[in-house]
């Protein structure tokens, strides 16, 4: 049967094997300013980092700051963000968020989740990329879905919702480390626990992993002796 809980001990374990192995996790969305990081957070919506950061030059170019992009021509953002998917409401949604910041924050991407919250389009894990990677400041963890997959295969949360899991790991991990948590994790699922084929061999979190919905056959049966 299933631990309801990790223990104290299993989460200290956790967190320390993490910091060795991200000591400066942080997002792969390259940035300038708050802004920047944004916008790009917002794109990066179903669509990978990669994309996104190829993308972010072309826009940047042609609306260097938010002032250009509010007073940008839907049609002109469309044919740049055009490759990720999703690029008329992604257009739509960034045109609106710059013309909101210009009209409520003096072109100032606000500092507090509530704030951030009210923008079009923008939901607790970019408010919380936002506020932890561009400021410092530590109002959640950001749940996507490699976060949600390695807490859920670790046993960190039984749920699926992001809300819900983000409220489970605020309660497991201390403040001062909810961005950089929130980052590992991301990098963690991106490149060692994989969605179809976990490295589990090679995993530095193996010993304390329940492998919640991880198939035998995907890790071997000599992990699990």
């Amino acid at each position: 049967m299933r631990r309801e809980v990790k223990g104290a001990a299993a989460i200290k374990q956790i967190r320390s094997r993490l910091k060795r192995a991200y000591p400066n996790a942080t997002t792969e969305l390259n940035w300038s300013t708050p802004f920047d990081l944004l916008i790009a957070t917002v794109l990066s919506a179903q669509t990978t980092d990669k994309k996104v950061n190829e993308v972010m030059p072309k826009l940047l170019e042609k609306f260097p700051d938010v002032f250009a992009l509010a007073k940008a021509k839907l049609t002109e953002v469309e044919s740049i963000v055009r490759p990720l998917g999703y690029f008329r409401q992604k257009a739509k949604t960034i045109v609106n968020i710059a013309k909101q910041l210009v009209e409520r924050y003096g072109g100032e991407v606000p500092k507090s989740m509530s704030e951030l919250l009210q923008l079009p389009g923008v939901g607790r894990k970019t408010a919380a990329i936002v506020l932890g990677t561009a400021f410092g400041i530590q109002e959640g963890i950001a749940v996507d879905t490699h976060v949600q997959r390695v807490a859920q295969r670790l046993g960190l949360t039984k749920n699926k919702q992001p809300e819900k899991i983000e409220q489970d790991l605020m309660a497991l991990v201390p403040r001062k480390e909810w961005s950089w948590f929130g980052h590992a994790l991301t990098l963690h699922g991106r490149y060692v626990c994989l969605a179809k084929k976990p490295q589990c061999s090679t995993c530095i979190l193996e010993k304390h992993c329940e492998k919640v919905g991880v198939p035998q056959t995907e890790t071997g049966s000599s992990l699990f002796q």
